[in-house]
């Protein structure tokens, strides 16, 4: 009986992780098209067949790793536009997808006193938070206050 239940459970996670495969599935690359990600965050992409290489035609706008041959990790540097090219191992073209970063809405309040802004995250409590095109005095605090707290915390 024990056996049973082990052979149910086991067939049911894998029932899950098919169903979690099919929503994965959604995010699939289109090889001619276009990606969002947000600032500070990362996004996984599924290519239509094994990268060995990839290209951002910006590093400073967004970052992307190879996972597994099947899949890239983009992830958002700063606002702004570039491209990523995927290429297979003997330089084929898999992808070239336009890909543009966009802020995060969810929770940023945008703080300005004349041109100067200042970026505060609301998540629940509001706390100073680096984003590209803020002050860059309230950035120089902002790091050297994560700096602290981080060697604090060693």
């Amino acid at each position: 009986m024990k056996a049973l239940s082990s052979w149910l459970v086991a067939g049911a996670m894998a029932a899950g992780l098919l169903a979690f495969s099919n929503v994965s599935a959604s995010l699939a690359a289109d090889p001619k098209g276009e990606v969002d990600v947000q600032v500070n965050m990362a996004r996984i992409l599924r290519l239509p067949s094994a990268a060995s290489t990839v290209v951002i035609g910006n590093p400073a706008i967004a970052d992307a790793t190879i996972q597994d041959p099947e899949t890239i990790v983009l992830t958002g540097k700063t606002f702004g536009h570039t491209n990523l090219i995927a290429l297979d191992a003997v330089g084929n073209p898999i992808a070239d997808l336009k890909v543009e970063v966009v802020a995060q809405q969810d929770n940023l309040v945008l703080i300005y006193n004349g041109l100067q802004r200042n970026s505060v995250s609301c998540t629940p409590e509001c706390g100073p938070a680096l984003m590209m095109g803020d002050d860059v005095d309230y950035l120089g605090q902002v790091a050297g206050s994560k700096s602290i707290v981080e060697n604090a915390a060693e």
